[in-house]
């Protein structure tokens, strides 16, 4: 059965943090609900993003085009493995996605921003 949403209206962590609700209205205006399981909502959460650009991509017949979040602030903090550490990227309007990366990746990606921004830089002759 397809459903066509007018507007999303809530979303909703179920008691005991095993099921979300997904609350909309559909295209006749009557309210409805989906409801996922933990599991469910992150494989939703991974395939969302993959999905967002290739609609983008498609829709302006551009392949290098890529929905771009806004970020406005990161943290690093200590994982709970000591060969890993966290990173939390976040949106001024509240989205965030927590990171686990390993230590070499931590260099290699800190290298790899200072490289971009020397390359940005204009010198001085």
């Amino acid at each position: 059965m397809d459903i066509e949403t007018q507007s999303l209206t809530c979303c909703e962590v179920g008691a005991g943090g095993e099921v979300i609700s997904l609350g909309f209205t559909d295209s006749g205006g009557q309210p409805r609900t989906i409801r996922l399981s933990l599991n469910q909502v992150g494989a939703l959460a991974m395939t969302l993003p993959g999905l967002i650009n290739k609609a983008l991509q498609q829709k302006f017949g551009d392949e290098s085009l890529r929905y771009a979040y806004p970020l406005e602030s990161w943290m690093v903090e200590q994982s709970s493995d000591p060969a890993h550490s966290m990173v939390t990227l976040q949106t001024s309007d509240g989205f965030a996605v927590c990171f686990s990366i390993p230590r070499a990746q931590q260099s290699e990606l800190g290298e790899a921003l200072v490289a971009r921004y020397e390359q940005d830089i204009p010198r001085a002759n």
